[in-house]
Formats: C-alpha cells, sequence, structure tokens
C-alpha cells in the first residue's frame, strides 16, 4: 500500500504534545498516575480537556490549546493522556505516538457472544484505567509502575469470522469482505486477520508493552493471541522545527495524509447508518492492515535522484518534484509539470501520481502507519518496513480500489513486499460507563 501518505506529524515538543488532550491545573478532577496509586512518589493530576467537533461529532477528540504541565514526574511527555471514552475509539483521530503494540487474537472454541460481551467490558474498563494513568484492575505488573498514561490509546477491531463465531453473522457489515489478491502479495496467513484486533499506542514503549500484557492475560480462556507486532514513529520533541515524521526509506511520510476540519473528512473516515451499512457500526470506522516489508537494500542502492523520482517527491523536504526545490512539502502537486525538454516533471509511475486521490476517484483514507525493523531475514536482508494501519468508511471504496492501482503501476511497488494483512470493522467509542462493541452486543 502507499507508503508516503502516513497521518500528519507536527513537532510535539513535551508542551505540544500535552495540549492534545491534557491540561495543568488544581481543582479539577483528573486520572492519578500508576505511579501515585501503587504508593510510588507522589505525582501532580492531569486533567483531560476534550475539544469541540471540527465540523462533525467524528472530530470530538482533537482540543483545544491548553497549558502544558511543568516537567517532572507529574508533568511533561510522561503526563499527556487521551481520554478513552467518546463518541469515537481514540487512536484514530490522534496523532501516532512513538510507540505501537498491534495483537489480534481468535475467540476461544465455545467462548461465543457472553464470552466475548465479558472480555470486552474487562478490557475496556482496563483501557480507560490505564489511559488515565491508573493501575489496572487485575493482572497489574507493575512494568509501567514509574510511568504516566504517556497518551496511551487502546483501539479495538472486530475481524468477519466473530460474527460467525459468536452467532451474529446477519450483523456483520458487507464491507467485511475478505480482501482481494493483489500482484505480487506474499501473504502469511498466521501473521494476520484474526477476531478480534488491538492496537495500543503510547509514547513509552514499556507503557505499550504494558497494557498488551494486561490485555493478553485478561483475555485467557475466552481468546488467545494469534500474532504480535510492535512499532515506532519519530520520537515527540526530536526535531528542532514541525516537520512531518519520515519512514525507513528516508522520506517524508504523510504530506497528504486527510486531515480533520477538511470537507468531507468525516464521511472518508466513519460509518453512518443507511444502506448496506449496519445501524451497529454509526461512528465507527475499517481498519485495513498490511505488513509490508522494505526492501531496503535494493532501496539504498539507488542514488538519491532515482528514490526522488520514484517518488515524485525530494527527499530533503518533501517537496514535488513539480515545484523549485526548497519550495516545501505543502507545495500542492502539480501532475501536468514539464521539465525544460517536455519531460513530466513528475514521472508517469511516480508514487504520489498513482496514489493521488484525483487518480483514484477521489479515495482517500486515514492513514496512521508505525515503521518496524525486526532484525535481519536468513539471506541478510533487513526484515523491516510498515505497519501501515489506515482507517476509512468503506474499505471497497478507499484502500482496496487504490491498492489495485498502485499494485499495476506504481514505480515504488518494485521495493516493497506485502506480507500480512488484516481487515477490522472498528466499533463506535464506548460512553462513560459503557463498553466498546456494545452497539452490537445489546442492540
Amino acid at each position: 500500500m502507499e507508503r508516503t501518505e502516513q497521518p500528519p506529524q507536527p513537532d510535539r515538543s513535551e508542551p505540544e504534545r500535552a495540549d492534545r488532550s491534557a491540561a495543568a491545573g488544581s481543582g479539577q478532577p483528573g486520572g492519578v498516575t500508576r505511579r501515585a496509586l501503587l504508593g510510588t512518589a507522589g505525582a501532580g493530576l492531569v486533567v483531560g480537556a476534550s475539544a469541540g467537533a471540527a465540523g462533525a461529532a467524528a472530530l470530538d477528540r482533537h482540543p483545544a490549546p491548553a497549558p502544558a504541565p511543568a516537567a517532572g514526574p507529574g508533568g511533561g511527555l510522561g503526563a499527556a493522556r487521551v481520554p478513552f471514552h467518546g463518541a469515537h475509539q481514540a487512536g484514530i483521530l490522534e496523532p501516532q505516538q512513538a510507540r505501537v503494540q498491534l495483537a489480534a487474537f481468535d475467540l476461544a472454541d465455545g467462548a461465543g457472544r457472553e464470552g466475548l460481551r465479558s472480555l470486552l467490558r474487562r478490557w475496556s474498563r482496563t483501557a480507560a484505567r490505564l489511559a488515565a494513568g491508573e493501575p489496572a484492575d487485575e493482572f497489574e505488573n507493575q512494568v509501567a509502575l514509574d510511568a504516566g498514561p504517556c497518551s496511551l490509546t487502546v483501539t479495538f477491531g472486530f475481524g468477519a469470522a466473530l460474527f460467525d463465531k459468536t452467532g451474529l453473522a446477519d450483523r456483520r457489515p458487507a464491507a467485511l469482505e475478505p480482501l482481494p489478491s493483489f500482484p505480487a502479495d506474499a501473504l502469511d496467513p498466521a501473521r494476520g486477520d484474526g477476531d478480534l484486533f488491538v492496537q495500543i499506542g503510547a509514547d513509552d514503549a514499556l507503557v505499550a508493552v504494558h497494557a498488551l500484557r494486561v490485555l493478553q492475560r485478561q483475555a485467557a480462556g475466552t481468546a488467545a493471541l494469534r500474532w504480535q507486532a510492535a512499532g515506532f514513529a519519530r520520537t515527540p520533541g526530536a526535531t528542532a522545527h514541525p516537520v512531518t515524521g519520515r519512514n525507513l526509506m528516508g522520506q517524508i511520510d504523510g504530506t497528504n495524509n486527510p486531515r480533520p476540519g477538511e470537507e468531507g473528512f468525516a464521511d472518508k473516515v466513519f460509518c453512518t447508518a443507511g444502506g448496506d451499512r449496519q445501524a451497529w457500526l454509526a461512528g465507527g470506522s475499517f481498519l485495513v492492515f498490511r505488513r509490508i516489508r522494505m526492501l531496503l537494500d535494493n532501496w539504498e542502492a539507488l542514488p538519491t535522484d532515482r528514490q526522488e523520482r520514484v517518488i515524485g517527491r525530494r527527499k530533503s523536504d518533501g517537496s514535488p518534484l513539480s515545484a523549485p526545490a526548497g519550495a516545501g512539502e505543502s507545495t500542492p502537486v502539480d501532475l501536468a509539470a514539464q521539465g525544460p525538454d517536455g519531460v513530466l516533471a513528475i514521472p508517469a509511475d511516480a508514487h504520489v501520481r498513482v496514489a493521488a486521490p484525483a487518480a483514484n476517484g477521489g479515495a482517500a483514507m486515514l492513514r496512521r502507519g508505525f515503521s518496524y525493523h525486526d532484525g535481519l531475514l536468513p539471506d541478510g536482508a533487513p526484515d523491516a518496513g510498515l505497519l501501515f494501519l489506515a482507517f476509512q468508511a468503506d474499505p471497497r471504496r478507499g484502500f482496496t480500489p487504490v491498492q489495485r492501482r498502485l499494485s499495476r503501476g506504481d514505480g515504488l511497488s518494485r521495493f516493497l513486499r506485502h506480507e500480512a494483512s488484516g481487515l477490522y470493522a472498528v466499533p463506535p467509542g464506548a460512553p462513560e460507563g459503557g463498553y466498546v462493541g456494545q452497539t452490537l452486543l445489546e442492540p
């Protein structure tokens, strides 16, 4: 799947990162960190601040600027928190964190609908506590004892087989049909699909791992781990000025990702009821996961100018080849621009040309991918690349047509191998006192 179109990555120094969903203050309710509740040194309270919608109720997780907590045990990067409860699940609209843990589980034989309901209640209760910086109420292992919530988000999704195993086949969304095969796919079924999908993001690796371990232990007897993957992105505050993040190919990655507040954004990302869409999924989304290995040895053998022609952008600042050097990544791409010799400035098979919404009937997705590096393969090549994650209202009109076009005409495809895949229905968020999946299981 396309590589250069990941989510926008502003420079998130500690104060800016905390502005996302936390504000310092006193005399207001707030979540106490694991550190305080487990008897360690006292930590300051962080007040969750949720902003109003940006054009739609779907956008209620983008907070207005707020004073940042001071650096230290009770403030700074570790104190930033994202509320678990809301109209949409956390982990979709927020800027991606520095670390991610992805996992999929398969329901145990006989677990059924009641087993799933019980598990989702436990998971939702636990995710809400951890997102607030509180310890898990069961299976707490103190792995993240000294940390605040670190912008932790936990996002759940349902695979197609889940509906058959729980007697809910009549409520399976039509858009949850299997993704088609694409040329050059080399998919390993053991590393994809699954009945239950979990995305855990955080700005601290231990916080993310701790959350996954607790959820895994809570699932024992009801669901078993099918696969797991770990990824990373740029650490907030690592750059001296705001810049979109880079991937393992060295390219600025995410320039043209849809942004909340843009016209039609919610319609591209979130589901509505009506037509062939299930009412229980209104406010939810669909998630496509792909584990895409980058052939880095081949890529790095190309000179920089050749790499830039494959992508259609300069590596230095992300500016399109249709604009002068130094124009900046936000400069609009001119697909008709020609050089002095009359040749297209952006080659016919350049990634930005083939992936452009204009070339795909306006199809767009909200990409939220992370890099991974899992050592070396037996042949000595890096086992590294992109954990591609894309949220969309309907994969039949988002991922599938775009990937079909990319697989046939994208010059970048020579340097990529799709090795795992998954498609999941992502339920709407849970209200206070509720749980994710409640609209499906308790209509």
